[in-house]
């Protein structure tokens, strides 16, 4: 269970996993605490853009090393199969939606 500070207007301002003076406990899935951390991820550098766009990197490099027999899609677990599966046919439906744009972004 997560520990916070907060502001004099309620506001988290801290957060730790050991109990401090000031600090009080707090739900994980409080939507406060919740925003607070997504606040974080932009201070980071921004780590989940970075994500997404190294995940395409994968997903085309899957793709190529399937497509040059280096792996066959059947080597995957079950479990990435289908999560593969999934993301082929999001993109397909995306580039099919935006055959305009001219971008390859999944938003």
């Amino acid at each position: 269970m997560p520990f916070v500070a907060r502001d004099s207007n309620g506001r988290i301002t801290a957060v730790s996993l050991a109990a401090a003076p000031g600090y009080e406990v707090c739900e994980v899935d409080d939507p406060s605490l919740v925003a607070f951390l997504r606040g974080l991820q932009g201070i980071g550098g921004g780590f989940e853009q970075s994500d997404i766009r190294l995940v395409r990197v994968l997903e085309d490099l899957i793709d190529l090393l399937i497509a040059r027999d280096v792996v066959r899609f059947t080597d995957f677990p079950d479990a990435a199969q289908e999560k593969l599966l999934e993301r082929r046919s999001m993109r397909h439906v995306i580039g099919a939606l935006n055959l305009l744009d001219g971008s390859d972004e999944v938003f």
